[in-house]
């Protein structure tokens, strides 16, 4: 849009606002239009067809561009501020300077060490992360770092100016071994006759009697905390006027990238947690004994936004195979087969005392693939035990919107020879441009204390939840966090809390949150209403022609036991009022959407659909979802009353008691009709219904309109019963129809990962074919995982039937390996889908005339058909990660391709923003 403006036609002036010039009008523009991007390009396309996860990380940076971006257009054009990157100058003329000491062999934080500035009398020592602050107003040129056991170090800086000094000290009684550096000819990488491969080797032998979960039984204290922050802020909006009444959060001295930052924190939270560990059976139980965390329940769920950040970083084992860290996998530089991937070199031997490292420097073979680069410190005492370690994410990683990524890790021996972590601190960049634009900084430390070796607790205490909260675990009490955080927080550190919590009471950040939920988390909150959700506010379709709806449901601030849902719609086509209400009391006072579930529900609904039960309805009441191919005409009016009870149990074991009262009423092509009968008006059924769920080891993330599983690699079984009985409420037909599946991904390490599911039913008793298994079909140009993206609507039908799904994602490891578009970052897919069944002569109207018949065209060609002996096959290629947020699928039908209205290809398209 902004392309098309003459940079003429804006050099105005705005009343209030003072004079603009072109060059800041152009800036609000650009950055105006990036948030108008994010906005269509992930939200207004159907919020429904994006990860829950995307929504809540994007909610919560989004909602503060959206208040601060307004601010930014208000900018005056004059400023005294550096650039962003640069180091921050004090208007003052004072000098600041701060940093970290490490030991120059171990590189480990070095406590107590005595840092002055030369020629005045300020000075300051380290804490325990090694890390200072040291500030004064006399122009000072050299600082000096001292300590009786290490030789003292002074170096220059630069007066006025606030700055970063990281220093190395060598001690006095290290020496290190000579490295010799010979200069020639590049000689070919080889793992052959490589000492450092070699040494990898033993790390790689050595792991399992090294890895501290291998103890019997462990227990220890963890203390962990989070952070996020903007960075990279414009000076224009540093400097404005509006943006003065905020200057209060920012955060002055945060390091980020190796330099002293100004920087916007918009997230903490921290927690202290006891871990308690078995080996054989293999049991971990972590018990979260305090919480702390910026609070915004008002605008968004908190648990669903901690859980999805701390999955987000982790906590990287590197002695697992594959380390989880960014929703993705990357292989560990000593996993089992590493040598194959990485390349290692011996770039130092380090003597500290009696303690012997070997410095080993790793990069990837391939710089594209999901691998590591940085170096590792081994022990020489026979353990070959990784005593630290620095792993990065390079550039060529196909990774989206992450600009830089750190890992370090620090291992401490203890009295049963293995190594146990005792710091773990990761660090990224995010940002939608590599370069330039706002970035997203994020840290996640984690300290590991009071180790407890082989101390078991009694056998029933193994038998508990693995995550357990003590009662009073919301923890504020400042004098609690001063003994129990592991390190000292910065002074801006300990503002951030009280900083936001009042930024939330200001009318014009609540003003802004509110847009920014309705508009990026489907719904518009009401108070004790929310409305929504937005992406089913318009549709169309062939029998409702457009089609207008407006929903909403009450929350917990209306009560914590009754909630209340519905919708009302209207088609100016059929020029019908649709509605749906549900009533809702939950016995343990958590929401439908939370976990675990307890609730009874009645709920009665008047709508349209399109025969099929493992249709999702909301799919078709959406624009994107309202677009479809070919022959769209069979359609029908549901009247539906229900009754069930929902409950989840402590081991992930779900069940769903219910009663369905069902009326079908047929229209357009559809019609219900015997031989030499007139049409049936409508089909009654009564049904009872039981649906039992098992998902071991299940994580469950919170989304704005329904819980998510977080995929991992156990299985998740599924099973469903409906049992028809005529008579009952003019129900019509008995019979019984099963179906099940288990589903589960598959991880092939740095091939990446495949999604099984294997399924089946069966239909038993004589019944027509509104009652029989209707294959999920998809005639949208939208990908569905879960149906025949080359089926159309009502073609199959069957009574018994058994299918497998499958999709591997490659994640970019063949295309990034290809020259001329390994720069692109694409994504590959491939799908495979099979389903072979029957249809029973009992339920074919072939045989029995009193059956409905199979729905035909207006020619009377057939459109429905009996699933036969061959199976119904289709594969596709997919290509992802398009413009970061698309995929394209070409699906090829393998069977049945003689039935009307089929074609062997078809292109599908999926928005599916990530990492």
């Amino acid at each position: 849009m902004a392309s098309y403006l003459s940079s003429k036609a804006w050099n105005l002036s705005i009343p209030g606002f003072g004079y603009f010039g072109r060059s800041v009008l152009l800036e609000v523009i650009k950055t105006t239009t990036v948030l108008i991007q994010i906005v269509l390009l992930i939200y207004t396309i159907e919020s429904h067809y994006v990860p829950e996860f995307m929504k809540i990380l994007s909610l919560f940076c989004v909602s503060f561009l959206f208040l601060f971006v307004p601010l930014m257009s208000s900018a005056q054009s004059k400023t005294t501020t550096l650039k962003p990157g640069d180091n921050i100058k004090n208007t003052t003329l004072e000098t600041k300077v701060a940093g970290q000491v490490l030991d120059a062999a171990s590189k480990l934080p070095l406590a107590d060490i005595t840092v002055e500035f030369i020629g005045n009398s300020n000075a300051t020592q380290t804490d325990d992360q090694g890390k200072f602050v040291l500030s004064t107003s006399v122009a000072c040129s050299q600082i000096k770092f001292s300590h009786v056991d290490y030789k003292t170090i002074i170096i220059a800086i630069k007066p006025g100016q606030s700055q970063i000094r990281n220093v190395f000290m060598e001690e006095s009684k290290t020496q290190l071994q000579e490295v010799m550096v010979n200069a020639g000819k590049k000689k070919r990488y080889h793992n052959k006759d490589n000492p450092a491969v070699t040494l990898i080797e033993e790390v790689i032998a050595h792991k399992e009697s090294n890895r501290m979960l291998n103890a019997d039984y462990l227990q220890y204290d963890q203390y962990e905390r989070i952070g996020f922050s903007l960075f990279d802020l414009s000076k224009k909006f540093l400097n404005s006027r509006v943006f003065n009444k905020y200057k209060f959060l920012l955060d002055t001295s945060m390091v980020i990238d190796d330099s002293v930052r100004t920087a916007l924190p918009v997230y903490m939270a921290e927690k202290y947690s006891e871990v308690y560990s078995r080996r054989e059976p293999a049991k971990k139980i972590n018990m979260l004994k305090a919480h702390k965390e910026v609070n915004y329940s008002a605008f968004i769920d908190n648990d669903a936004l901690d859980f999805y950040l701390n999955r987000l970083y982790g906590t990287p084992d590197i002695y697992a195979n594959n380390i989880f860290i960014l929703t993705n996998q990357f292989l560990s530089p000593i996993a089992d087969h590493a040598q194959d991937f990485y390349k290692y070199f011996i770039t130092d031997t380090i003597k500290n005392g009696n303690e012997k490292l070997i410095e080993i420097s790793f990069t990837p073979r391939n710089l594209g693939d999901l691998l590591f680069e940085g170096k590792l410190y081994i022990t020489m005492d026979g353990r070959y035990a990784v005593k630290s370690d620095h792993l990065e994410i390079n550039k060529h990683i196909n990774i989206n919107f992450v600009r830089r990524m750190d890992i370090d890790q620090d291992f401490k021996q203890y009295p049963d020879g293995r190594f146990y972590l005792v710091k773990s601190n990761v660090k990224s960049d995010f940002g939608l441009m590599k370069a330039k634009g706002l970035k997203i900084f994020g840290d996640r430390t984690v300290f590991f204390s009071n180790y407890k070796l082989e101390l078991p607790k009694p056998a029933e205490f193994y038998e508990g939840k693995s995550e357990q909260q003590a009662p009073d675990q919301k923890q504020d009490n400042p004098d609690f966090w001063a003994t129990h955080r592991t390190d000292t927080l910065r002074l801006a550190q300990t503002q951030v809390y009280h900083h936001l919590d009042s930024l939330q009471n200001m009318p014009s950040f609540k003003r802004t949150i509110w847009m920014a939920k309705f508009v990026l988390a489907s719904y518009a909150d009401l108070g004790p209403v929310e409305l929504g959700p937005n992406g089913s506010f318009y549709s169309f379709n062939p029998l409702e022609g457009s089609r207008v709806a407006i929903g909403g449901r009450t929350t917990s601030s209306f009560n914590q036991h009754i909630y209340l849902e519905g919708y009302t719609a209207y088609g100016f086509k059929d020029e019908k009022q649709k509605f749906d209400i549900g009533v809702m009391y939950s016995f343990n006072g958590i929401s439908p959407q939370g976990y675990p579930n307890n609730y009874f529900k009645v709920s009665y609904q008047y709508d349209t659909d399109i025969p099929g039960e493992n249709f999702l309805i909301d799919k078709f009441q959406s624009v994107l979802g309202s677009i479809t191919r070919g022959r769209n005409d069979f359609w029908q009016y549901n009247r539906i009353f229900k009754i069930n009870y929902i409950k989840d149990l402590d081991n992930h074991l779900s069940y769903n008691l219910g009663f369905k009262h069902w009326n079908q009423q047929p229209v357009l092509g559809l019609i219900f009709q015997a031989d030499h009968q007139p049409p049936v008006h409508s089909l009654t059924t009564s049904e009872l219904q039981l649906d039992l769920r098992y998902a071991p080891n299940e994580q469950i993330f919170r989304g704005t309109e329904r819980r998510h599983t977080i995929p991992n690699k156990y299985p998740i079984f599924s099973m469903e019963a409906s049992y028809g009985m005529k008579g009952v409420l003019d129900g019509s037909t008995n019979y019984l129809n099963l179906s099940a599946n288990i589903s589960k991904r598959f991880y092939l390490s740095q091939l990446g990962y495949t999604d099984m599911t294997l399924l089946g039913g069966t239909v038993l008793g004589k019944v027509p074919f509104p009652y029989l298994a209707i294959l999920p079909a998809n005639q949208t140009y939208l990908y569905d995982w879960d149906a025949y993206n080359n089926m159309n609507f009502l073609e199959f039908v069957s009574d018994h039937y058994v299918g497998l799904n499958a999709t591997h994602a490659f994640g970019g490891f063949l295309l990034n390996k290809v020259p001329l578009i390994k720069h692109l970052k694409l994504r590959e897919f491939l799908t495979f889908k099979i389903l072979y069944g029957g249809l029973r002569n009992e339920n074919n109207p072939v045989y029995h005339s009193e059956l409905y018949k199979f729905p035909v065209g207006p020619n009377g060609t057939a459109l429905t058909f009996p699933l036969g002996s061959a199976p119904y096959m289709e594969i596709g290629v997919g290509i992802g990660n398009i413009f970061k947020v698309l995929q394209v699928d070409l699906v090829r039908r393998l069977t049945y391709l003689d039935h009307n209205g089929v074609t062997p290809f078809g292109l599908r398209f999926t928005i599916a923003p990530g990492f």
